[in-house]
């Protein structure tokens, strides 16, 4: 549309109030009447794999096959910026430790470099059912990876080699494939920020990342990352290989925590249940406040507080929560991981508060309380879960096969429960798990959006058999909560708007596009 015609429709709306009635009003008032018949909104936050990795050949969708894909294919480059000859051997081998057969690191030698099938009979073999070797998924490394929009470094800054270009068929053998056939597959949805698990969780609940004051002066000041002036990568050691190919790199010092003492790596939380047992004499319900990875309690302002403060009701469903606190964290099952808890880092949901008891939850041994929950219609209007270790997909302890028919369940569960039908369901994924994509992020503010991540929204409003381009990320969950409520912008929302902008791009989405939200 041009400027010219731009100007002449907006100078009509206003000089002809009948008009923009007529033409502008009922379809908003339209959308918001029946985003209004929205009763129920229901988060599925699983574990650490890239678009490409398992939905790279889905029908309709931006994957391996697209021309952006193929232009990007042969791109990986070296640490000093030459194209790899190939790929680096995948480091300590693909499978997980007592997978059986395993796939060593000789076997993983001389890999051309392209993505290659995990699964692939005639390669590998590694079925979905099986445990791959755990991959880097830190700040700094993935902002290294992406290389500026390129997305062409993912093998020269792991410690996982060539595993980084691993992804799956999916097809049939992927059971949310066909969930998301039936629904929407969101193709530009984008992990919040940079790096893993611990900041991105923060970032569903606050988009912010969390802060140590003063860390130069605390048990964690250790935990300060060496970074380059440039901010956004790590100082490589004097002694690291010089190819990607001879070694995983070597850094500095690579921390937890920015030089500006922003926690951007995992930490702990300070409240049971934390990795991090209580001091001798302390309080039990909190974790040892001198040891150096345990984060201070935080206080910014959270979609919880915001749901709460505008008397809508909410809950974080924990699978394995109450085992966690029993001590019952056994490993493989159910693995339980504190800092994908995000509100268990907020004083205001400290141990004792009316708010810890009224709005963090178990969610029971393999979803059992969250499914009783479900069948008996008693979900919040609100509600976040979480899976339990074994059943989030993450590479290193869990498969992609089990966390997938986990939830699928719990989406059959939610098809047939009383709440079905006034219920919005986003199924995504925390980030990337350290694997390639060839799509670039967005650019926005120093905390991200990072890589691209699979997001499936299922729902009687969702648009069925569809593939939703729309640019997205994590914090748009949040906005489509926000809207749905009608609440206050988060700041860190608005800090992401502003920074786009000045980027040149425009806001991030609120998944309403997904919605068929107008009309019969």
């Amino acid at each position: 549309m041009s400027r010219i015609f731009v100007s002449w429709a907006v100078a009509i709306a206003i000089a002809s109030p009948a008009f923009a009635a007529e033409s502008v009003e009922p379809e908003a008032a339209a959308v918001s009447a029946r985003l209004a018949k929205i009763k129920t909104i229901v988060v599925i936050y699983a574990e650490n794999r890239s678009f490409d990795n398992l939905y790279g050949f889905f029908p309709g969708a931006d994957g391996l096959k697209s021309s952006r894909a193929k232009a990007a294919r042969l791109a990986q480059k070296d640490r000093n910026g030459q194209v790899l000859k190939e790929l680096p051997p995948v480091w300590s081998g693909l499978t997980a430790p007592g997978v059986v057969p395993p796939v060593t690191q000789i076997q993983t030698e001389h890999l051309p470099n392209a993505p290659f099938r995990i699964d692939d009979p005639n390669g590998f073999n590694v079925s979905m059912g099986k445990v791959t070797r755990d991959l880097w998924h830190r700040f700094y490394q993935n902002q290294m990876q992406i290389n500026n929009s390129k997305n062409d470094r993912f093998a020269a800054w792991a410690d996982s080699g060539g595993a980084v270009m691993g992804y799956y068929d999916g097809g049939a053998s992927l059971p949310l494939w066909n969930v998301a056939k039936q629904y929407t597959l969101a193709d530009n949805f984008y992990m919040g920020a940079f790096g893993g698990s611990f900041l991105n969780h923060q970032y569903l609940i606050c988009s912010c990342a969390p802060i140590y004051p003063n860390a130069n002066n605390s048990p964690a000041a250790g935990l300060i990352a060496a970074v380059n002036a440039d901010k956004v990568s790590l100082k490589v050691s004097p002694t690291a290989p010089a190819s990607a190919i001879d070694g995983p790199p070597q850094f500095v010092n690579d921390g937890a925590i920015t030089p500006d003492f922003y926690a951007v790596n995992t930490m702990q939380p300070p409240y049971q249940p934390s990795s991090v047992p209580p001091a001798a004499g302390g309080d039990p319900a909190f974790a040892n406040p001198a040891v150096a990875n345990v984060l201070p309690p935080q206080t910014q302002k959270t979609i919880g507080d915001l749901l709460s403060t505008a008397g809508v009701t909410w809950a974080w469903y924990g699978g394995a929560w109450q085992a966690a606190l029993n001590g019952q964290n056994a490993s493989p099952i159910p693995n339980f991981q504190f800092h994908h808890q995000p509100f268990n880092y907020f004083a205001a949901y400290a141990p004792g508060t009316p708010a810890r008891a009224e709005h963090l939850r178990d969610g029971g041994l393999d979803g059992s309380a969250f499914i009783a929950a479900i069948d008996a219609g008693t979900l919040p209007e609100v509600t976040f879960y979480k899976p339990q270790g074994n059943l989030n997909e993450h590479p290193g302890y869990a498969d992609v096969l089990s966390g997938d028919n986990h939830i699928v369940n719990i989406i059959q569960h939610l098809q047939n429960g009383p709440q079905w039908a006034n219920m919005v369901v986003v199924v995504t994924y925390d980030e990337n798990g350290g694997f390639w994509d060839h799509a670039a992020p967005p650019k926005a503010d120093r905390f991200g959006p990072g890589s691209r991540i699979p997001a499936l929204i299922v729902s009687p409003f969702a648009r069925k058999g569809f593939v939703d381009h729309t640019r997205y990320d994590t914090t748009s969950i949040l906005r489509l909560i926000t809207k749905r409520y009608n609440l206050p912008k988060l700041p860190g929302i608005a800090v992401r708007d502003a920074a786009i902008k000045r980027q040149g791009g425009q806001p991030l989405g609120d998944l309403v596009p997904a919605l068929k939200l107008t009309g019969n």
